[in-house]
């Protein structure tokens, strides 16, 4: 069994496709955005995993709280960096043990989002 997707309730569409396609480097893979009453869209990475599925849904409520998604980087430090740059407010940088680093972000749903270095 492998997990095929991951699935957010999102209140904009659009500030959480921008989020995943620039932060986290992910691509559209499916797009299903021209029924107005129903739009998702699907993102990967370059191998198509992990796939991460958007549905609007304007009302969406709920709690991110204890949820987080973690993505490998190849330099914590240099994407930690570019993300205070595009404006958002990194966690402090962990590490706990001498071969592994990470920090998190918030998407704009409230998802924690981990980048981790294996060093």
């Amino acid at each position: 069994m492998k997990m095929q997707h991951v699935t957010i309730m999102t209140r904009c569409l659009e500030d959480s496709v921008k989020f995943y396609q620039e932060q986290v480097g992910l691509t559209i893979v499916r797009d299903m955005r021209d029924n107005p009453a129903h739009q998702i869209v699907f993102l990967a990475n370059a191998a198509g995993e992990p796939c991460v599925e958007l549905i609007a849904n304007p009302e969406a409520v709920g709690s991110s709280e204890g949820i987080s998604m973690g993505f490998a980087v190849d330099d914590v430090e240099v994407e930690r960096k570019k993300k205070e740059e595009a404006g958002l407010q990194p966690g402090p940088m962990v590490s706990p043990n001498p071969k592994t680093k990470f920090f998190f972000v918030k998407d704009p749903n409230g998802v924690s989002i981990q980048f981790i270095q294996e060093l």
